[in-house]
């Protein structure tokens, strides 16, 4: 991903807000390039614990071909991304990089996957129908063993042969994160965006933040500003650009999860263990998520609502007991038990996805006509942008987003088609 260019990196100072795992996946690839100083970049994020949200409590399935034309390249792209990174620094044993087999389970005979392959997440239907090539388990007893079956149930494949796959997302972020602050990323947290500073031109030249409640006595130098807050995104942005006419199109979309030990698994044989990504038809009141990650853990999502409020910072975030309830229900329902063995809760979580109507992330530089009279420098040197809109693929796209920004950010040619992602107009 380095720079070919043997002059010396520029110190364009560059503000990324939001350090989750599209934040840290810019900085990372900015820093990477060769031709921005790593040290004039800023990330800042408001909550004091970083990754209390998606980018820590999410599922982490990967795949490379389940996406619309419009999302393809991108996803494409970030899938082998995905593992480029894993293959150059172990991420099997840094992150829990492993190939996964993606399962449909269909407990009742009669009922079908239904859906238009972009409303399955707020409508509570399953991703498997994403997929497009699913084909009858072809081995009755080689399904996970955890896995309980009912008898009249079907079981498909819907992705072999390293088409998708497995990470524990918040060791990735933690690794990024890592990898950013040894090149010399500042990364501020908790900080909070308060205002856009202008120079005698009217042209962006800093950040406003405060820090323990308290404005900094100088804004935070920046003429390059990436909006990759997720779900708050449009807050960030409304923040900043109060005059602008501009709204940013994203909701949340809060999704409760549970991580429970697989008690099943045999820890003397670390290198035989396999992942996969159950997607089951309605169950329970929802359709049901099961991504078994490396290291026996079983990871239950699924149940997603609309309706819960966005709070102020990730850290206020609060699982409701009643849907927590309804997951170990699911779980105790679906998991093969052990004589003896009780069901063992690693992790309970909430986090919100950042989803839009059309089902596509947005991945751009905003115009500056749109933000409400701030002008800021040209191709390379300036520019505000924005990468956020995954919904349930935030994890599986971060890399391709991150380095397509990066690109966008120092003025060079994307390496995905991103012209469906901009901002609407």
């Amino acid at each position: 991903m380095s720079s070919d260019s043997t002059t010396s990196p520029t110190n364009t100072p560059t503000v990324v807000i939001g350090s989750g795992i599209i934040g840290l996946s810019t900085a990372y690839f900015l820093s990477e390039s060769g031709d921005t100083d790593p040290e004039s970049i800023h990330v800042l994020d408001a909550s004091s614990e970083l990754f209390r949200c998606a980018s820590g409590l999410a599922g982490g399935f990967l795949a490379e071909d389940w996406f619309a034309p419009s999302v393809k390249s991108l996803g494409a792209l970030s899938f082998k991304l995905h593992a480029t990174l894993a293959n150059a620094h172990n991420g099997r044993a840094t992150w829990g990089y492993a190939h996964s087999t993606g399962i449909s389970l269909n407990q009742d005979s009669e009922s079908a996957v239904g859906g238009s392959g972009e409303d399955w997440l707020e409508s509570g239907t399953s991703r498997a129908q994403l997929a497009n090539h699913n084909r009858p388990w072809e081995e009755e007893q080689s399904g996970p063993g955890w896995l309980r079956r009912t008898k009249d149930g079907t079981m498909e494949i819907i992705s072999q042969g390293g088409t998708t796959a497995q990470i524990d997302p918040m060791r990735f972020c933690k690794w990024l994160l890592a990898k950013c602050q040894e090149r010399g990323v500042q990364v501020l947290n908790p900080a909070r965006a308060l205002s856009v500073s202008r120079d005698g031109n009217g042209i962006l030249n800093g950040i406003r933040i405060s820090r323990d409640g308290a404005e900094s006595d100088s804004p935070v130098p920046c003429t390059r500003l990436v909006i990759t807050a997720g779900a708050w995104s449009p807050r960030v942005f409304s923040t900043l650009f109060p005059t602008a006419a501009t709204r940013i199109p994203i909701s949340s979309l809060g999704g409760h999860s549970l991580v429970v030990r697989n008690i099943h698994f045999k820890s003397e044989e670390p290198d035989k263990e396999v992942c996969h990504a159950i997607f089951a038809t309605d169950t329970l009141g929802f359709s049901p998520e099961w991504f078994s990650r490396l290291g026996g853990e079983l990871y239950l999502a699924g149940l997603n609502s609309t309706t819960i409020p966005l709070p102020d910072v990730a850290t206020e975030v609060k699982a409701s007991e009643k849907s927590i309830e309804q997951l170990k229900s699911c779980a105790k329902a679906m998991m093969v038990g052990v004589p003896g063995k009780d069901m063992e809760i690693i992790r309970e979580g909430l986090c919100f996805r950042p989803v839009t109507s059309s089902g596509r992330p947005i991945v751009a530089r905003i115009p500056d006509e749109k933000l409400g009279g701030l002008k800021t420098r040209g191709k390379g040197e300036g520019g505000v942008f924005i990468g956020a809109g995954h919904g349930a693929w935030g994890i599986s796209h971060a890399p391709g987003t991150g380095l397509v920004l990066s690109e966008l950010i120092e003025g060079r040619q994307p390496s995905a088609k991103i012209d469906a992602l901009q901002l609407p107009t």
